[in-house]
């Protein structure tokens, strides 16, 4: 029997087994979009090659219980935090200082941005005492539940409806500690585990306290995955030591909470996954993600993350688009497919993704990655 997209993804997150190999793509970058596929939609690509598709969504509305309002520049305010932006001329790349003000005092972050992507140039908490501000007076977040119900009916069987835990308002990412190393700076937050550790469980502590009211506002909420976690809590970054001291005690607690409002998470952890994949399997995600390769910097081995965790989550990802998506013959991305097919799809619970977005792709080889994966078939005999 012919599945829906929908279907079959669903059911390969539940870990069982569809008709055939489940294959999508992580975020879609606008970059891509534009240059090489002429500006079309998310919608347009997944149908242009046949994937099983993915319709992302992140909106999200002003707490009741924070008295706060949705600012005409779209960031979430209260009279107590107030943000402001200003665009600084002369830069290379396009540079926006934000500057929050609060009754005790400010704060600033800036961000730069280039076309392909937008990063930190100055991190917000530059002394101790700032989270103070944040534990004070830094308003939380709902979902918008009106906006989730449209991007629900617009995605229909076509596939699945994702969203994750938000991040800090100005830039952030969904996992606590993830989330920290963006306001903070991966390596200060790091040395902080050895110098302050109480400061940095406090740090955490506020964050998790503000996805949590996001987590509370998710009653039948459409939503199929909710991402969680970030590349900071791999062990490409940190230690399995500092993993499990503050990462999985903050995130499994939002793993937990989501299950009471039935929803499912995938844990995001883009490098270094295999010294902690039974950690990251006891915070009890329904799914994980994105297993990146050795040959793109990370260490997944999916034959044997399958065999030791592949009973207990559906497992995404695998696929390296580095190499397979570009500078190499449709042949040999049909290779890799199956050779992703063979160490993780055995079963069921895999969906074939590449490991995160890209950034540049050759046609021809999107075409052959999502031939091929819809010509792996699960077989009952």
């Amino acid at each position: 029997m012919t599945m829906t997209s929908r279907e079959r993804l669903l059911i390969a997150l539940n870990g069982g087994i569809p008709d055939r190999l489940p294959v999508t793509t992580h975020h879609l970058m606008p970059y891509f979009l534009d240059k090489s596929m002429g500006g079309i939609s998310e919608r347009a690509f997944f149908d242009h090659f046949g994937l099983d598709g993915i319709t992302w969504f992140f909106g999200t509305t002003p707490n009741p219980s924070d008295e706060s309002y949705r600012h005409p520049d779209g960031s979430i305010q209260t009279t107590k935090w107030k943000i402001d932006s200003q665009v600084l001329p002369n830069k290379k790349n396009k540079t926006c200082r934000y500057t929050i003000t609060t009754p005790r005092g400010s704060l600033t972050m800036v961000l730069e941005s280039d076309e392909y992507t937008t990063w930190i140039a100055e991190h917000l908490i530059k002394h101790k005492e700032d989270i103070e501000l944040l534990g004070t007076y830094m308003p939380s977040l709902a979902c918008d539940q009106d906006g989730l119900n449209q991007a629900a009916a617009s995605c229909g069987d076509q596939g699945i409806v994702r969203g994750a835990i938000p991040g800090f308002t100005i830039y952030g990412q969904p996992g606590c500690w993830q989330d920290a190393a963006c306001l903070v700076g991966i390596e200060e937050l790091i040395l902080s585990t050895y110098d302050d550790p109480t400061w940095v469980h406090t740090l955490l502590e506020i964050l998790q306290d503000r996805k949590k009211h996001y987590i509370k506002s998710l009653t039948g909420a459409p939503f199929d995955l909710i991402e969680l976690g970030g590349g900071d809590a791999s062990t490409t970054v940190i230690s399995p030591r500092v993993f499990e001291t503050f990462v999985a005690p903050y995130d499994s607690e939002l793993i937990n909470l989501a299950h009471e409002y039935d929803q499912k998470i995938v844990y995001h952890t883009c490098g270094g996954m295999m010294p902690i994949l039974e950690a990251i399997a006891d915070m009890n995600p329904d799914a994980m993600e994105t297993f990146t390769p050795p040959a793109m910097g990370g260490d997944a081995d999916l034959a044997l993350a399958k065999a030791r965790i592949g009973g207990r989550v559906c497992l995404i990802g695998g696929f390296d688009q580095f190499h397979h998506l570009v500078g190499c013959s449709p042949k040999e991305t049909r290779q890799a497919v199956r050779d992703c097919f063979q160490a993780a799809g055995q079963g069921g619970g895999y969906i074939l993704c590449p490991s995160d977005h890209f950034f540049n792709a050759e046609l021809e080889l999107i075409h052959a990655f999502a031939d091929e994966a819809r010509q792996c078939r699960y077989r009952n005999d």
